[in-house]
């Protein structure tokens, strides 16, 4: 399987996982009472509405660069991330508000606790198999929007653990005040997940820099080039484009080098920047040293 068909088949597994999860919270939700469990199938919505978003970002970053799109279609990837994490926000606001409702005028409604339970259990041990191939695909092919997806159903692993600890502490204690507190903290959960994956994808999308670790790896790189003439370098940057990165430097030679064996240590360079980064989009300009306009780091 290539890997553009591996990324479609992860996000289309992702989507068919969430609305099973969905159906089965709803139902135990409203039928044991529990607005933790009902925060548990809100969390799971933005989940399945941003399993969508990525299975259709992922089909459109997959395609070609055109004439329209000369630099490709990786920022659709982008702009999914940044929809999801605003929907995993507005799930987390939406539940806190709904557990403070029923704190402040329903809260000691009992709880029937045992169906909740059974299906919490069901949705950690399905999240940890989807998220489990959805991180595993979005390593191999450097997708921002499989891994943002993969970090709903990883937050959602953990949220479900601790209302299913929650739904048992009640079953023990007979403490049914503890089920719109316990879905306060999921909120809390859920807030935090959603704006590191905004912050994340909004500095994608505003041409924030690569990690540094990447611009020290490539600095590493034209190190060890030296002994075949590169003497430095006089700039370099570097950007995501969705599930690529774009890479742009001035490398210095001497002089006297010819055109052809700056174009071959240039392809050599490249070569080694993909092997270490993965999928890149490499911009090189040869500038013979010297120059004293520029600040060159050698």
């Amino acid at each position: 399987m290539d890997i553009t068909k591996e990324k479609k088949f992860a996000a289309g597994l992702s989507i068919t996982s969430n609305a099973v999860i969905i159906i089965l919270k709803f139902i135990a939700g409203i039928i044991s009472g529990s607005i933790s469990i009902i925060s548990e199938a809100i969390h799971s919505l933005s989940d399945c509405l941003a399993s969508v978003l990525t299975f259709f970002a992922v089909m459109k970053s997959s395609e070609p660069a055109d004439s329209d799109h000369p630099f490709g279609h990786g920022k659709y990837e982008d702009i999914s991330g940044f929809i999801e994490g605003g929907l995993i926000i507005f799930a987390g606001l939406f539940i806190i508000y709904e557990a403070v409702k029923k704190l402040i005028f329903r809260g000691t409604t009992e709880v029937d606790t045992t169906l909740g339970i059974a299906v919490m259990l069901f949705a950690v041990v399905a999240n940890y198999i989807v998220s489990s191939i959805l991180f595993k695909v979005a390593k191999k092919s450097n997708s921002i929007s499989l891994f943002a997806d993969g970090e709903h159903l990883r937050t959602d692993i953990y949220s479900s653990l601790g209302v299913m600890a929650g739904l048992v502490l009640i079953k023990i204690t007979g403490i049914h005040i503890l089920d719109p507190i316990i879905a306060i903290i999921v909120a809390m959960l859920i807030f935090k997940a959603g704006f590191s994956i905004s912050k994340e994808t909004l500095n994608n999308l505003l041409d924030g820099s690569v990690p540094k670790s990447d611009i020290e790896a490539v600095e590493k790189i034209i190190e060890n080039f030296k002994d075949k003439g590169v003497h430095g370098y006089k700039s370099l940057k570097g950007r995501n484009i969705g599930p690529e990165k774009q890479l742009d430097m001035t490398l210095l030679f001497p002089k006297q080098m010819t055109i052809e064996d700056c174009h071959k240590i240039c392809d050599e360079i490249e070569t080694e920047i993909n092997k270490t980064l993965g999928n890149c989009i490499i911009s090189i300009h040869a500038e013979p040293e010297g120059c004293e306009k520029c600040s060159c780091k050698s």
